[in-house]
């Protein structure tokens, strides 16, 4: 009862009332009490005695589950406000500086190497690498059966070579249809479903494009021959001139082949024009026409999933108008019949005026299909300048212009002699002659030259790849050279059996050495399209992948300290040495205290002083490979370093001096894509 009695007054004065002590019946006591009310304009609050703690039991304190009314009673205090202000800040300040830092790393990172320039490419020439269906030729599903073999060699990208509809003559460089797959490598659904294929392994596939000409079957030379509308002027024709039975060109121009670039068609009374055989008429690439009809063919195939091309014999692409007479080479010939291609100074039917136009127009198609991040559409130029290097780097295009990704590089198969002096030589013209900024490559075999051991010898296989495996850039290996395969005997190649072809390049395309069994496991069939090389028991993956010392294990490891090391991959390349016998550079990444020496022998047995030449150098250094796999983790004296013909060693070591800071090597010393490293925060940076 007390407590109750002390509450209600503390109520009422709350609520600005009156305390009523009584029910009063006395209408004189109303009428007081109101005179009071008005006269008072604020009611007078009554002093009770109030009990302390009665009062502290009905403060309101947080509580969980508390509704919005009470919790916004408590964020307006300033103990919580401040806290509340303070958070928010730290949360804006610390979000400030995230994006600082990854604006500052972004902007002084380099460059992530593009699928082209991280990886090996893995040159395949499909009537050779593996046949699926017993008929003797590799096809298609063939390449896709052994989609695990180019994983196991640590590349990630596959060039394929023609396999257009073709009549093969040439061996298929000539189109029948640039919309269709040669049935004798399969259907367009093997076609789908080896791109697929290829993309589930995280692969990337590039393919030839030839737009030089077409086959005397395609139907735009069919239409052509016939005056047919818009493709009357789709192939270059002349009037010739008939005397005493026979054929008058209009010049003396001579086809690669031989004899005349000229050939008389019956149909329409004229002289087509033929770089190559005369089965493969030379398109009009001055006919606009002409030109969208090869854009066409490039956004159909990248339509299809394809992630790049090889664009062959584009030098070949214009001629000059005039039709003069090409000068020769020996002048003593003039107005003498030439028929040897070599015997000509081919200033007008390569290389005009308007040529690297047409191959940015490409590069321009090309890029409309890259512009979705991870879909970059690579763009190589297979024309060999050989003599002409200033004429190969214009492949590349500008500063400002891009052309091709890069032109590839032959130089290493067209040396006359082997050397450490000429592996130098090739390497540094390169090196030298190439734009700044832009991404070399090499490689030491294709389709259209020897092989590595028939070209200079067994003895020199390994040393080749470790070549080049360890130069800065992208390597090209062509299919069979990882375990060392030789060219087939050219007695054993029939014209007749391969539906004709120049039997010259035929015997470095013999069919791929897969195992021991018949045929080298190329097919199940009686007989291959070619003969297998009759090595074929030794020299195969399956047997070399069970031996640590094989060809095919040393190339695995190359491509495997490749892609692990930061200095291999990219980074600066220096040359060290070079005689007869050997040449000797290094690969380092500034930031790395180490760095890896190639020492290869390509001459006689060598004992090499690096320390005289290079001082600075560490004293001792380690084999990480060799040629011979035995001396792997060695230690040798960098005074004194013996090699025997053919071997190579790669050569760890300690500095903390590069040898791109030397005075003495400037100039000797290449970078292509400039990278830092950064132990601490183990990134790259490019301000060094």
């Amino acid at each position: 009862v007390e407590v109750e009695a002390r509450s209600l007054p503390m109520e009422l004065s709350e609520k600005r009332g009156v305390q009523n002590n009584g029910f009063v019946q006395n209408e004189a006591f109303e009428d007081e009490e109101m005179d009071t009310i008005s006269q008072e304009e604020m009611p007078k609050t009554c002093s009770v005695d109030v009990d302390p703690v009665a009062v502290e039991e009905t403060v309101l304190k947080p509580y969980a589950g508390m509704p919005k009314e009470v919790l916004l009673q408590f964020s307006s205090q300033a103990r919580y406000r401040v806290t509340r202000e303070i958070l928010f800040w730290l949360v804006i300040a610390a979000s400030i500086v995230l994006v600082c830092a990854t604006i500052a790393i972004i902007a002084l990172s380099p460059k992530c190497l593009d699928w082209w320039q991280a990886s090996p490419i893995y040159q395949i020439y499909p009537r050779s690498f593996k046949d699926s269906n017993m008929d003797g030729n590799g096809d298609l599903k063939g390449i896709q059966e052994k989609l695990d073999h180019i994983t196991y060699l640590n590349i990630k990208t596959i060039w394929i070579t023609s396999f257009f509809k073709s009549p093969l003559k040439d061996l298929g460089y000539g189109a029948e249809d640039f919309y269709d797959i040669d049935p004798i490598f399969g259907s367009m659904r093997d076609f789908e479903n080896l791109i697929a294929a290829i993309h589930d392994k995280g692969l990337k596939v590039i393919m030839d494009l030839i737009p030089n000409h077409t086959s005397d079957k395609h139907q735009w030379f069919q239409l052509s021959r016939n005056r047919t509308g818009k493709y009357t002027d789709y192939y270059i024709w002349q009037d010739c001139t008939q005397a005493a039975g026979s054929v008058l060109p209009p010049n003396n121009w001579v086809s690669v082949f031989g004899n005349s670039s000229w050939q008389f068609d019956d149909v329409r009374k004229q002289c087509y024009f033929h770089q190559f055989g005369k089965e493969q008429p030379d398109l009009n690439f001055r006919n606009p026409a002409v030109q969208q009809e090869i854009h066409d063919v490039i956004k159909f195939w990248l339509g299809k999933g394809v992630d790049g091309f090889s664009f062959s014999t584009v030098k070949f692409l214009l001629e000059a108008t005039h039709l003069r007479d090409e000068p020769p080479v020996n002048k003593s010939q003039n107005g003498v019949i030439i028929t040897a291609y070599s015997q000509l100074y081919h200033d007008y039917t390569t290389t005009q005026v308007g040529l690297h136009d047409i191959i940015r127009s490409f590069r321009h198609t090309m890029n409309e299909f890259s512009r979705e991040p991870g879909k970059y559409r690579f763009m190589g130029s297979d024309d060999d300048e050989k003599e002409d290097i200033e004429a190969t780097m214009m492949y590349y295009g500008t500063t400002f212009i891009q052309e091709a990704d890069f032109p590839f590089n032959f130089n290493l198969i067209n040396m006359k002699n082997l050397s450490g002096n000429s592996i130098f030589e090739a390497v540094d013209s390169w090196m030298k002659n190439m734009p700044a900024g832009k991404w070399p490559n090499w490689a030491v075999g294709s389709p259209n030259a020897a092989r590595i051991s028939t070209r200079i010898g067994k003895e020199y296989i390994n040393v080749m790849n470790m070549l080049l495996l360890t130069l800065p850039g992208t390597a090209v290996t062509y299919y069979g050279e990882e375990i060392g395969m030789e060219n087939i005997a050219s007695e054993n190649v029939s014209e007749e059996r391969i539906n004709s072809g120049p039997v010259a390049t035929l015997p470095e395309k013999s069919p791929m050495q897969w195992d021991g069994k018949v045929n080298a496991g190329f097919t199940e069939g009686n007989s291959s399209w070619l003969p297998v090389n009759s090595n074929y028991q030794s020299v195969n993956v399956e047997i070399q992948s069970t031996w640590p010392n094989s060809t095919l294990s040393l190339y695995r490891a190359l491509t495997l300290l490749r892609n692990k090391e930061l200095a291999m991959s990219r980074g600066w390349m220096c040359h060290v040495w070079n005689d007869s016998n050997v040449v000797v550079y290094v690969r380092e990444l500034d930031g790395l205290d180490r760095g890896f020496m190639m020492v290869l022998n390509f001459g006689q047995e060598s004992t090499t002083d690096l320390k005289a030449v290079a001082p600075n150098l560490p004293s001792e250094a380690v084999i990480r490979l060799s040629t011979h796999f035995s001396n792997a983790g060695k230690v040798v004296n960098t005074k004194l370093i013996k090699t025997e013909t053919g071997e190579g060693l790669v050569l760890e070591y300690k500095t903390a001096k590069p040898v791109h800071t030397m005075e003495a090597f400037q100039g000797k010393c290449f970078v292509a894509e400039k990278a830092c490293y950064s132990k601490a925060l183990n990134l790259l940076y490019m301000s060094c």
